[in-house]
């Protein structure tokens, strides 16, 4: 009941604002649930966290704010303090881990706030914000463990009950040192303790849901910087205790749910999500799916959208696994003619999003394979169907070293690989079109190298190698003019003789 007061009186709305709960109609059709979506990341700063640091710095004294503020933060509370050190003109000094994405950095100094980078991870950067404090006399504020700050994000749960009056199942909330799912946690369960409230950890960052299993807090030797927003090895002492007592339940996910969840989130909203602000949907997905749940109302707190551009493309790239959307193999088949063409037919007409071969061995040739999927029952329909063909299939959508590796690289240079020519192709990018582009090659033309990717463009790439007999030059050329494809010869690239030729 005091935190309930607390989230009452809090004073969040001199610079935050009322966020709209919004219906995710096409993710709500595809997992068969009413899925809403707390928009958090509508903030002046991108993220909930200015409800909590601007409470807690409203109820400082005059003399207090003249003395300055410090904060330890991986971005999102480091803006919050800065905007709100602004607005009630005070001076604020953040520390920030040097892993912190460099559009939070920017964001903080262009508020006011002055940036002390310090460590890897949230809790190298407390350490030194607390050494500041004591040296220079800065009000210390918090980013999760101060009942002030969880009382100014606990005005999220009373904002998603205002908002949704009827039946809620389940609220999910990601959780890094537990301010969020601690003040969310404590209006809800207050006023209708009958909605579940389930916290989501990644799986590389969960010191919540270690602290809870073991009775006391755990301290972890290291974390995840995937989600830096999450990225806490020790969690608070007042959030492990509002956390153990309220919080139903936990959801642990991994970096590719998480991108799959930003990809949803974008489909409904046009909103780019940091992998923090979604890991909620990833959570509420992986829960829903657990459990069977159909036709429940369920409430997924998107809580930031600070991220930074250069990271778009690994986040596309690996949502498709995490939502099982794609199948990527390790084919191996025998080093004869037509073998590749088989090879093709096997996977028939399914859209390809990676294709990577490089001659090696006499005897067998290993090609990366990557297929878009309906589900992990297609991948393994597809996977028969390779070894129907007697091809050797290994299923690597669960090994990490070839989705961030393996899968751009092409291998080196190879001896059977003699008179090669390379030619780099761009063509429109439709079902079939990589496929009649194989079909068409000669038999007598071998090929030595083959790369192609899905860029999700209107034309696609492709890097071919073969081995055209000098009789055959006449004959090639009119080949690949009559492709219709435009094409550059890149036999005599200087990076190809470098690395492949």
């Amino acid at each position: 009941m005091d935190y309930l007061k607390r989230i009452l009186n809090a004073r969040v709305y001199d610079v935050a604002k009322e966020t709209p709960l919004q219906l995710a109609r096409k993710l709500s059709e595809r997992i068969g649930n009413r899925v809403w979506l707390k928009r958090e990341e509508t903030q002046p700063i991108y993220s909930f966290k200015l409800r909590g640091a601007y409470n807690k710095m409203a109820r400082l004294s005059a003399e207090e704010l003249a003395r300055g503020v410090i904060c330890a933060s991986a971005g999102n509370h480091a803006q919050g303090v800065a905007l709100s050190a602004a607005t009630l003109g005070c001076e604020a000094t953040i520390v920030m881990p040097v892993t912190t994405p460099k559009l939070k950095r920017d964001a903080v100094a262009a508020l006011g706030g002055k940036v002390v980078l310090h460590g890897d991870s949230y809790s190298d950067a407390y350490a030194k914000a607390r050494e500041l404090g004591d040296a220079h006399g800065y009000v210390f504020v918090h980013p999760f463990d101060d009942p002030d700050v969880i009382a100014g994000q606990g005005t999220i749960g009373m904002e998603i009950l205002r908002q949704r009056q009827g039946e809620i199942h389940a609220v999910f909330v990601a959780v890094g040192g537990g301010g969020l799912i601690s003040g969310v946690a404590a209006y809800i369960k207050a006023v209708r303790p009958e909605i579940k409230i389930i916290g989501v950890q990644m799986a590389d960052s969960d010191a919540m849901l270690r602290s809870v299993r073991a009775g006391q807090r755990v301290e972890l030797a290291d974390v995840g910087l995937f989600s830096d927003g999450t990225a806490v090895k020790l969690v608070g002492e007042e959030t492990f205790r509002l956390t153990r007592e309220l919080v139903d339940d936990f959801v642990v996910v991994d970096t590719d749910a998480v991108c799959a969840a930003i990809k949803d989130a974008f489909e409904d909203t046009r909103r780019v999500l940091e992998p923090a602000g979604a890991m909620g949907i990833a959570g509420l997905k992986s829960y829903a799916a657990q459990h069977g749940l159909q036709d429940k109302t369920l409430v997924a707190v998107t809580c930031g959208a600070n991220l930074n551009f250069d990271r778009l493309r690994f986040i596309a790239e690996r949502a498709e696994t995490g939502e099982e959307r794609e199948a990527l193999f390790a084919v191996s088949i025998p080093e004869e003619r037509g073998s590749f063409k088989r090879l093709c037919q096997a996977v028939g007409d399914r859209n390809v999003t990676e294709f990577s071969y490089r001659i090696s061995e006499e005897r067998d040739a290993h090609v990366l394979v990557g297929v878009t999927t309906a589900s992990r029952a297609d991948a393994e329909s597809i996977r028969k169907s390779l070894e129907a063909e007697r091809f050797s299939a290994i299923d690597l959508v669960d090994d990490d070293l070839a989705k961030e590796h393996l899968r751009y690289m092409v291998g080196g240079r190879s001896e059977l690989a003699a008179n090669e020519r390379l030619y780099r192709f761009q063509f429109p990018e439709r079902p079939g079109a990589l496929m009649r582009f194989l079909t068409s090659m000669h038999p007598n033309w071998n090929i030595t190298l083959f790369h192609y990717r899905n860029q999700g463009a209107d034309y696609g790439r492709i890097l071919v190698g073969i081995q055209v007999p000098d009789g055959d030059a006449h004959a090639f050329q009119a080949f690949i003019d009559g492709l219709g494809y435009p094409y550059v010869d890149e036999t005599n690239n200087r990076a190809y003789r470098l690395f492949l030729g």
